[in-house]
């Protein structure tokens, strides 16, 4: 059930019912804009993965700075974007249940819509969807370039699939998904530098093979917040697929030369309870805070420590109990993963110079599907 607002637009950032998703829009902005500014002047665009924000109302502030539309991972989140008016969706996955691919096929009404497939039976599902439907699936082969999760085997296993899904009067060939996901947390420059130079080798390597084929790939999509920069400059990849950008989290905090942009979104909590000196605990923990990537960061308390969670309650410790929060008052946490953190609320409380300036709907919240 779709909860009620925790603010108004006009309330002070301090009485925001709590916990609440809160997005400094400043900060936010300033990421839309730098990431447009790095790829202007490069032939890469970008596809935004809306696996980070879930909102039509973001992904179409992306589009008006240059993105060239939104990558999800589940049907029910490009249902959200194409309902919610965004023209152009790759799926960056794999889709197999029929009822999802009729579910796909029928957005094809509202928007471009594309899928992924690393499989003969996937293609043949998508095959059959596209034939009950009466049109053409667009379908991109996915590869796997280092990351040891989905995807075929670059090369002639890709070829062949590519082949079999141009030959089809039910299919188009969209291109190659070529996404390195671990490589976006090596902690190391290098590290992140060594991986992207191979799944380069073989993403290359694989459309080299097409084009001898005669087969061209309109989208060679991947990349991730952590690389983008290696992507792009390797001339390959004419898509990069960055979410984590928009918001950023403290896993991405603790790489080596983290990425250019500020952390705009954060968990808002208040002091419950203040039971003895150094120690304090706030209203979000499993529940209200992902901790799959560590445990949050207390924004502007130096030298305060979220310390460990439950349910409902969070620790924070102090070695100066002068610097803990009073109970009441409310602090900012810098979530560990902001993707999974995003899926837990209904809204977005946007906030500029510490107001409540809109509220936005997380439209594919618990998108599973």
């Amino acid at each position: 059930m779709l909860q009620a607002p925790p603010a108004e637009p006009g309330m002070r950032e301090e009485d925001v019912e709590t916990p609440a998703l809160l997005l400094d829009l400043d900060a936010f902005e300033h990421n839309l804009d730098t990431m447009a500014a790095i790829l202007a002047p490069t032939a890469t665009k970008l596809r935004a993965h809306a696996k980070t924000h879930k909102s039509p109302i973001i992904a179409l502030q992306q589009m008006r700075r240059g993105a060239i539309g939104q990558c999800v991972q589940k049907v029910a989140e490009a249902e959200a974007l194409a309902w919610g008016g965004v023209p152009d969706i790759l799926v960056s996955n794999e889709v197999i249940a029929p009822r999802k691919l009729a579910r796909l096929a029928a957005l094809s009404s509202i928007a471009k819509v594309a899928v992924c497939a690393d499989h003969e039976h996937g293609i043949a599902a998508i095959e059959s969807a596209a034939e009950a439907a009466g049109l053409r699936m667009t379908v991109l082969v996915e590869i796997d370039c280092g990351a040891g999760r989905c995807g075929v085997t670059p090369g002639p296993e890709a070829v062949a699939l590519a082949e079999r899904i141009a030959s089809s009067r039910h299919l188009i060939f969209g291109g190659l998904q070529s996404y390195h996901g671990n490589a976006q947390h090596r902690r190391t420059p290098e590290a992140r530098a060594e991986a992207i130079a191979g799944a380069a080798e073989g993403t290359r390597r694989t459309v080299e093979q097409l084009r001898q084929r005669g087969l061209d790939c309109a989208i060679i999509g991947g990349a991730g917040t952590g690389t983008f920069r290696n992507e792009v400059a390797s001339g390959i990849w004419n898509e990069i697929q960055a979410g984590s950008y928009a918001f950023m989290d403290a896993d991405y905090g603790r790489n080596e030369d983290p990425p250019p942009f500020k952390q705009s979104l954060f968990v808002l909590a208040q002091v419950m309870s203040a039971p003895r000196p150094g120690f304090c605990v706030v209203d979000a923990g499993h529940k209200a805070v992902a901790i799959d990537s560590g445990l949050p960061l207390v924004h502007g308390f130096p030298g305060v420590s979220y310390t460990g969670a439950s349910d409902e309650h969070g620790n924070l410790k102090a070695e100066d109990p002068a610097m803990l929060p009073r109970l009441g008052q409310t602090v900012r946490l810098v979530p560990g993963h902001c993707d999974p953190t995003v899926d837990r609320y209904d809204w977005y409380v946007g906030v500029r110079r510490g107001r409540v300036e809109c509220l936005w709907p997380v439209a594919a919240r618990g998108g599973m599907a």
